[in-house]
């Protein structure tokens, strides 16, 4: 699956996903100036907020170079309406087979969430060779992946929650791990209160370990 390769070529390049939480359209553009500027150009937009379509579509018009998908996508109708409103991929908590095979019936980069043995293989025998692992640090961290790894031999993950600027290294270091996705470059309560300067300080921090 050549889109879904050049999918992931371009989240390991990236290394941290923010995950964002958008309650205002206004603030999209923005954030996304201030991600990419920071050198952090992806954003993972949560679809649990009235603003979150609206939000994709003027991040994907106006800030072309971020790569923007939907985060807790939990069924097939909000997976239809993120990629209708400019999504370039899905990310979710967990994974509905639904949202899963819809996504890869019409190209749409995908990754759902697994965290045991028996989800992975689910999704493996859907063929995903990524999966998102959240919330990490509740489920194990890096020490459930390795072991999660060694089973599921070229499998790879993305970690989040729990995930920030002191583990980020310890995280990215590891083979398994294409990427990690994070709130703390972005964190709601800085978005409302408007410092994207902030924003763009603790995404070059980030990074700046990705780049190591």
């Amino acid at each position: 699956m050549g889109y879904m390769d050049d999918f992931y070529k371009n989240v390991e390049q990236v290394g941290v996903v923010p995950v964002v939480v958008l309650d205002r359209v206004e603030d999209a553009v923005p954030l996304g100036k201030a991600l990419a500027e920071g050198g952090l150009p992806a954003a993972e937009v949560t679809f649990r907020t009235a603003a979150a379509a609206d939000s994709i579509h003027a991040i994907a018009q106006e800030c072309p170079d971020v790569l923007v998908g939907a985060g807790t996508v939990l069924n097939e109708a909000q997976a239809k309406r993120a990629v209708d409103a400019g999504a370039r991929y899905i990310v979710s908590p967990g994974y509905d087979m639904g949202v899963v095979r819809w996504c890869l019936a019409h190209e749409v980069p995908v990754i759902p969430a697994g965290v045991t043995p028996t989800e992975v293989t689910a999704l493996v025998n859907e063929g995903i060779e990524v999966t998102k692992f959240f919330p990490a640090a509740q489920y194990g961290g890096l020490a459930t992946i390795r072991a999660l790894a060694s089973v599921f031999v070229g499998h790879r993950f993305m970690p989040t929650g729990g995930v920030n600027a002191e583990n980020l290294k310890d995280y990215l270091a590891d083979p398994a791990i294409i990427a990690c996705g994070g709130t703390w470059m972005c964190k709601p309560a800085m978005i409302r209160a408007g410092e994207f300067g902030r924003i763009c300080e603790l995404s070059r921090e980030a990074a700046a370990i990705v780049r190591g």
